[in-house]
């Protein structure tokens, strides 16, 4: 259980994995900022589904690749939350499927983007609140990866298996960066998990069709996921930093 001075930003916090997240982390004594790019709708129902249970939260409206964005969602959450002790990478876009020889400059630009340089852009705010180096009392960041980085996924989304093999090279050398500045960073990287994600890259129904091939023969709950990220948020975590764990059903 968090203590009550415990703030967390959970990035793409209105859907799938990031609203799990946030829902849980508010139940584990957070206050909980919402991240959404468009969908304000969603994230205010996760922030009334927070409040409705007693916690605190607020939804931030910020696009993680706009730095300008960013540096106003920090200090929306600043004035309005208190000093960030946590922090999970969660947004991130696919594309519909293709080849790489197909990819235009547009594509990969937004992809590196949104899921590199945003996690970087969120990461150096959350540190410069954070280490004690400026100042701060600690904390944790989580990044959400991907199976992706191991599996390559040729065919499909090589940008994005590649943008999150960035994110694992990312969480080692902040991790080892920051380790004596009292924060953690570590990274989760879900397997074939039941979100909306599928639908954007064009393919509604990939997990279910993939889920043979999982060795526990199903699809994963973002719940599940959510549960390994307040894990390495937590005390219970304490001497874990730089760990990347897999959360895919043994695929």
């Amino acid at each position: 259980m968090a203590s009550l001075d415990q703030v967390i930003l959970v990035t793409g916090g209105s859907r799938g994995i990031g609203a799990a997240t946030a829902l849980l982390a508010a139940r584990s004594g957070y206050a909980v900022a919402v991240n959404y790019a468009d969908n304000s709708l969603a994230a205010d129902e996760v922030v009334s589904a927070i409040r409705a249970a007693g916690g605190r939260a607020l939804a931030v409206q910020a696009d993680v690749g706009d730095e300008a964005q960013v540096l106003a969602m920090f200090g929306e959450i600043d004035a309005r939350l208190g000093r960030l002790t946590a922090l999970v990478n969660n947004a991130g876009v696919v594309d519909v499927q293709a080849r790489v020889d197909q990819m235009s400059m547009a594509r990969l630009e937004r992809m590196f983007r949104i899921n590199v340089i945003g996690s970087f852009l969120c990461a150096r705010e959350a540190v410069r609140r954070m280490s004690t180096r400026h100042g701060g009392a600690g904390g944790a960041i989580v990044n959400v990866s991907s199976a992706a980085t191991r599996l390559g996924s040729p065919g499909q989304y090589v940008d994005y298996a590649a943008s999150k093999g960035a994110i694992d090279s990312f969480t080692i050398g902040l991790a080892k960066e920051v380790a004596d500045e009292g924060i953690r960073v570590n990274a989760v990287r879900p397997g074939l998990i039941e979100t909306e994600i599928h639908a954007s890259g064009g393919m509604p129904d990939r997990a279910r069709m993939l889920a043979p091939s999982v060795p526990m023969k199903r699809t994963g709950r973002p719940e599940e996921v959510a549960e390994a990220i307040l894990w390495l948020l937590s005390p219970q975590a304490s001497y874990t930093t730089m760990a990347l764990l897999d959360v895919t059903g043994g695929r």
